[in-house]
């Protein structure tokens, strides 16, 4: 039987480990004097670093609408090219620290949540933004239309290259599809 030495440890373990998997990438800082209520709605993912959860994929977006405790709703869709219908993960995002600091946490399974953070953001408009994850592994440029202009596009890539970002990976997503909701 563990001891209550051994179950502390192990929750101090794991909450070490949840808070690594939240934390901005080192060196990465998330945008300041952030709004939440003007980034909410529909955001069209451009391009993407491969993960296993959206590989296939193509017409993805996510809508980020803000719940009635302060958590923010996250509905990401997309076409699964492969079986040729859409698929839909609803998640739930909480702020990580000062609400004028563009970091979320994100968790689409229960508990376990995961960094997201706007580390380039059109300040003015809220056009456009870079993501990243939790490490580098994760990146994502979004924008309110399905397209963004070629110059926007190649300041982000470069942006994102100088941040140490594997840039000749990124998957360009064919939005080509009417969206289903």
């Amino acid at each position: 039987m563990p001891s209550i030495r051994s179950a502390l440890l192990a929750c101090v373990l794991a909450l070490t480990l949840a808070a690594c998997a939240t934390a901005p990438p080192e060196g990465l800082q998330p945008v300041t004097s952030f709004e939440l209520n003007r980034y909410l709605g529909r955001w069209y993912e451009i391009a993407r670093l491969d993960h296993s959860f959206e590989r296939g994929m193509s017409d993805v977006h996510a809508t980020y609408a803000l719940r009635d405790d302060g958590s923010i709703r996250v509905i990401n869709r997309g076409y699964d090219t492969q079986r040729q219908a859409w698929k839909e993960a609803i998640g739930r995002a909480l702020p990580i620290g000062d609400s004028g600091t563009a970091s979320l946490k994100v968790s689409f399974f229960g508990p376990f949540y995961g960094g997201y953070h706007v580390i380039a953001l059109d300040r003015q408009n809220y056009r456009w933004s870079l993501v990243a994850g939790p490490d580098r592994d994760y990146l994502w440029i979004l924008a309110r239309d399905k397209t963004l202009p070629a110059d926007v596009r190649e300041q982000l890539v470069a942006q994102a290259r100088t941040l140490g970002f594997a840039v000749d990976k990124l998957i360009w997503v064919d939005q080509q599809r009417p969206d289903a909701d």
